[in-house]
């Protein structure tokens, strides 16, 4: 799937889609349950926190 195809699918821009690819922008939940829905994968299985996101 590309960019374009899974922007047009969530509803956001296909930059949108490539800046959180490249970890430049963490999207809103709203957003991140979109593109889990796309790829019928839980949230969870898609986005996850690091260790260093606790610090």
């Amino acid at each position: 799937m590309t960019q374009q195809e899974l922007a047009d699918k969530a509803g956001v821009s296909r930059q949108t889609i490539n800046y959180i690819e490249t970890q430049r922008y963490v999207p809103s939940v709203i957003v991140a349950l979109k593109i889990a829905a796309v790829f019928g994968q839980r949230l969870e299985s898609l986005f996850f926190l690091e260790h260093e996101d606790w610090e």
